[in-house]
């Protein structure tokens, strides 16, 4: 796995914000059966950068949260049959790689909704984290019946790492 994280805002966080964005990718990984290794991108920013890349992708003037870019299309969520024949597509062709898609995750949001659902940090970059993954593979919560499968996925990837609130 190739997992690219780049710290790009000038608030800090005070824990180890590398090994729990990797447990959760690792253990996303692994409960969703993706049979590739993968190359995955996690930005972590500030909210008026967020700001600036939501009105350009999303054309919504505010600062989000977490946003998901995933690469792969998949045909229902986290189906991984047939991505080989797509290969060109969804494969880094020097290293073999699932080019899974960037998460571009505010670190001010991340203070900022720990405090307000009164859970640690750590917490909340996990969920965001899980969150995100669950949308690089496909899943949304725009419908009630999807958002309860996400939210589903998402606590299940959580409790497994006992990362609770």
């Amino acid at each position: 796995m190739t997992l690219n994280i780049e710290y790009e805002t000038e608030i800090k966080l005070d824990f180890d914000y590398e090994s729990i964005i990797e447990k959760v990718v690792k253990k996303s990984l692994d409960r969703e059966k993706c049979p590739y290794e993968v190359e995955l991108n996690v930005i972590l920013t500030g909210n008026q950068e967020m700001k600036e890349i939501n009105k350009e992708y999303r054309n919504i003037d505010t600062p989000t949260d977490v946003l998901s870019f995933p690469m792969i299309d998949y045909e229902t969520p986290a189906d991984f049959s047939g991505l080989e024949e797509e290969e060109d597509n969804y494969f880094n062709p020097e290293t073999g790689e699932l080019l899974l898609g960037d998460i571009i995750i505010s670190v001010e949001k991340v203070m900022e909704q720990a405090k307000q659902y009164g859970h640690s940090l750590k917490r909340e970059l996990a969920f965001l984290t899980a969150h995100s993954m669950m949308h690089l593979f496909g899943y949304d919560h725009m419908e009630e019946e999807e958002r309860i499968i996400m939210e589903e996925k998402q606590k299940n990837v959580l409790d497994e790492l006992q990362i609770y609130r």
